[in-house]
């Protein structure tokens, strides 16, 4: 600590609060950058950023060090080494990342998101051009990207640095002119605009600026004086070499289909020696405390983890390793790098592995109970819309009290289920079930469709399209479930009271007189999972005594009995929830602990025979936080985009987006997106979950939730939610028209740009009886638009009752209103 390079002392390495700072590499040395120039980097330049955030009670400390296209190799060497000496400061526990211009990590764009994203400057310290440019040069800047947006100066002023899928901003210094392409996005429009405001507002004091919006097509539609200045920097004659939208490249999506590989570090006689440990879904087991190794995640950048019992060479070389294995392997060198330790992996990286271990849960829990770890008893489900973390934790709507109508898939209909077979399902059917409860301000609606493991691909497919229509019946109000035998979600299971059943056979699936259509018969054997009426349901097993298991519950239906079987490992829990399984039928249970059957409960299996008596495995929950991904499926090639940090904000309108929790996975559809998006919504999800290189379930079940209509259980995973916010946020026709309010007359502009700085008083004055006429009767060189700069300051005194730079402060609007209240409008 002792060397620690003094830039760095600004920071106190056990402080507790959040802290974020950056320095910029100059003259070889390591210098504070002014916080009002946080996410302007300089091309020529290497940065390194420290952020500090406190979560619950621990320290999220993250390092990075940023290259420019154009920096020299020597500061590239003293931002990474550097880098090394402020891990080291701040106690070696930080995540450190390697950041190259344009191809920076989600969290590190999220950290300007703020500030409307980041913005390459030309230049550097070694040019000279270091500071903010307080005398603006013209120029055209690109606007790229929805979430995480980068602004860069376009190669020249010309139509040919342009494409239609973009936004581009021609900046004159006084006039912003933000042109929108054709195919660009709403969002994308909507964030030029917000990029020229923050340009404005920078300028605030130094100049008046103007924003004017050009939509890609209708240019010559402009004002005169507008359409002249615009065209003096691009020529409409030369509009025609504007690259299409598949040239100006994707906006911020990653591609997933890469196999993740994973490799062991080693040096031999200084040699960095890499090898293949195995590709596939990934395990904790996998790494070993006293080994360094190599993550390859493909366009998703490298990881280096550290184990505890690596050498302090290979903690402080993981970076170089890193970049070594790069080349050799002829990766991208834009490849991003991050390097974590052990014990401190930060959940983006956990999330990469099948497994991590949690801490233990002490007694018996099931992989998809985290309701019963909650709620044991019954609960007062209006809270749930009070409490959206209660509600999105247990995944609960409701209670599952509410009006529940069940059909059955035949022969591509559905048929109604009657009421006393409630809860039955056949593993070789699909069942549409349409769920409704109350809700504080009007009726919710959920559409499950579960298919059977047995039921045929056309059945699976009619209940899907079932869904979709229901859903439209109900206009589009309801949220669409996707269950997989075997996956039913506690909800789901809830709606059922403790009742549910699963039986083998089935009505369509298995027509073929292989098995009963009609039922399971006299004689069958369930095996009961639940230990309360919200997480519980029976499976039908086959009726042996090899079915048994020590740890679990079952309920045999004979001609002459029902026993309940306990095994030695079950609860009391479990074992009423038998009870309530075996109340199906009249007649009351007989009580079978294990150990302690009689001859007639064996003749009833068959006979004894030996059966599973291993203590089962917990399965705690995985710990996998949310996760917010937007979905694209552009020319053919699925990809998806992380939102780091996200907030109900990041829910694009225009967009199909995915939130994971791991259990489960939502499908949000934005009132904007577009209908193919919208249609492939479900198979875009499907093959996200195919693709996650954790290895994740293919049968994950699947909500599909619509803009403005989410239930609790989704928007409990997004902190604060409001649920006014669509519809009293301002629209992209309002943003422009609050843009346009600020503007000023283009005679100022202009005279600005001849004399350097506007001035009122260099404009010609004449008396109001000249100004209040038409405008061809105006004096010479008056534009009708501002007749008011013509006054003199005695007459514009006594005319508007304040001076006329009070008068320039006011909204465009209320200007507007007191020049047609004086007839000079």
């Amino acid at each position: 600590m002792a060397n620690v390079d003094a830039a760095f002392r600004v920071i106190d390495p056990r402080s507790k609060k959040s802290v974020f700072h950056i320095w910029r590499i100059e003259k070889m040395n390591v210098v504070s950058v002014p916080k009002e120039q946080y996410g302007n980097f300089y091309k020529g330049d290497s940065y390194i950023v420290l952020s500090m955030k406190e979560i619950k009670g621990h320290m999220d400390v993250h390092i990075h060090f940023w290259l420019g296209s154009d920096t020299t190799q020597d500061e590239a060497g003293v931002a990474a080494y550097k880098t090394v000496e402020l891990d080291d400061y701040m106690g070696g526990g930080p995540v450190q990342h390697r950041e190259v211009e344009g191809h920076e990590s989600k969290l590190f764009m999220n950290y300007f998101k703020p500030k409307g994203g980041i913005k390459y400057l030309e230049g550097g310290h070694a040019s000279g051009f270091n500071h903010v440019e307080h005398k603006f040069r013209q120029r055209l800047l690109h606007v790229k990207g929805k979430h995480h947006v980068r602004v860069t100066e376009a190669a020249g002023m010309q139509w040919s640095a342009m494409n239609h899928g973009d936004v581009f901003i021609l900046d004159l210094g006084r006039v912003l002119f933000v042109w929108n392409g054709k195919e660009a996005s709403v969002t994308e429009k909507r964030m030029g605009c917000m990029h020229a405001s923050s340009l404005r507002d920078e300028r605030a004091g130094k100049m008046k600026t103007n924003i004017i919006i050009v939509e890609d097509g209708t240019e010559d539609k402009m004002d005169p004086e507008e359409l002249k200045m615009f065209s003096q920097h691009l020529p409409l004659n030369e509009r025609n070499e504007i690259q299409s939208k598949e040239a100006g490249g994707q906006d911020d999506k990653v591609d997933r289909k890469h196999v993740i590989k994973l490799y062991v570090c080693s040096e031999d006689e200084g040699t960095l020696k890499v090898s293949e440990v195995k590709s596939g879904p990934l395990s904790r087991k996998d790494m070993h405390t006293g080994d360094s190794y190599i993550i390859d995640n493909g366009s998703q950048g490298l990881w280096t983890w550290i184990g505890k019992g690596s050498s302090k060479k290979e903690r402080s070389e993981a970076m170089r390793n890193a970049i070594g294995f790069i080349n050799k392997k002829g990766l991208d060198p834009n490849t991003s790098v991050t390097r974590v330790v052990e014990d401190g992996e930060p959940t983006d990286f956990k999330c990469l592995f099948r497994d991590w271990p949690q801490p233990k849960v002490e007694g018996k829990v099931y992989s998809r109970n985290r309701v019963a770890k909650t709620i044991q008893t019954k609960f007062d489900a209006t809270t749930l819309h009070e409490n959206r973390q209660l509600a999105a934790e247990t995944q609960m709507f409701d209670d599952g009290s509410g009006r529940a109508e069940v059909w059955r898939v035949e022969n591509f209909d559905l048929v109604p289920q009657e009421k006393h077979h409630m809860g039955k399902f056949f593993g070789g059917d699909c069942y549409v079930i349409q769920y409704s409860y109350p809700h504080p301000d009007n009726k919710n609606h959920v559409i499950y469709y579960w298919q059977g493991a047995k039921s045929t691909t056309d059945e699976r497919g009619t209940s899907a399209l079932k869904a979709v229509e229901l859903d439209d019946a109900l206009g589009g109000a309801a949220v669409q479930v996707r269950v997989v035998q075997g996956k039913e979600p506690v909800h789901f299971m809830a709606i059922f009271d403790g009742k549910m059943i699963i039986f083998e056979g089935g009505k369509a699936g298995w027509d073929n007189g292989e098995k009963s259509t009609n039922g399971p018969g006299d004689t069958y054997m369930l095996q009961v999972r639940g230990t309360n009426p919200l997480n519980t349901k029976a499976v039908q097993v086959d009726l042996d005594a090899e079915s048994l298991n020590s740890n679990d519950v079952f309920v045999i239906f004979s001609k002459k009995a029902i026993y309940i079987w306990s095994g030695k490992g079950s609860t009391g829990d479990e074992r009423e929830m038998a009870k309530r399984i075996a109340s199906a039928s009249p007649r009351n249970p007989t009580m079978v602990f294990e150990g302690q059957e009689k001859e007639d409960f064996w003749n009833c299996l068959g006979g004894k025979k030996p059966y599973s008596s291993d203590k089962r495995l917990q399965e705690p929950d995985s710990g996998h936080p949310a996760r917010l991904f937007q979905l694209s499926n552009a020319a053919g090639k699925f990809t998806c985009d992380e939102i780091p940090d996200f907030a109900q904000q990041d829910l694009v309108e225009d967009d199909v987006m995915i939130l994971d929790v791991w259990d489960s996975v939502y499908i949000w559809i934005g009132k904007g997106a577009n209908q193919q998006e919208k249609k492939e919504a479900a198979r875009l999800a499907q093959e996200y979950i195919d693709t996650d290189p954790a290895g994740r379930d293919p049968d994950t079940p699947m909500y599909m939730v619509k803009q403005g209509m989410e239930p609790p259980t989704f928007t409990g995973f997004f902190g604060l939610w409001d649920r006014d916010m669509w519809s009293k946020g301002q629209s992209y026709q309002e943003l422009m028209q609050h843009l346009g309010d600020g503007n000023e007359a283009l005679t100022l502009v202009k005279a600005a740009d001849v004399n350097g700085e506007f001035s009122y008083d260099s404009v010609p004055k004449y008396p109001l009886e000249q100004l209040a006429v038409s405008a061809e009767e105006l004096p010479s060189g008056v534009d009708p638009s501002c007749k008011e700069i013509h006054l003199s300051p005695e007459d514009f005194d006594r005319l508007f009752k304040m001076k006329y730079q009070d008068f320039v402060t006011k909204p465009q609007w209320k200007q507007q209103e007191l020049k047609k209240k004086f007839g000079i409008f």
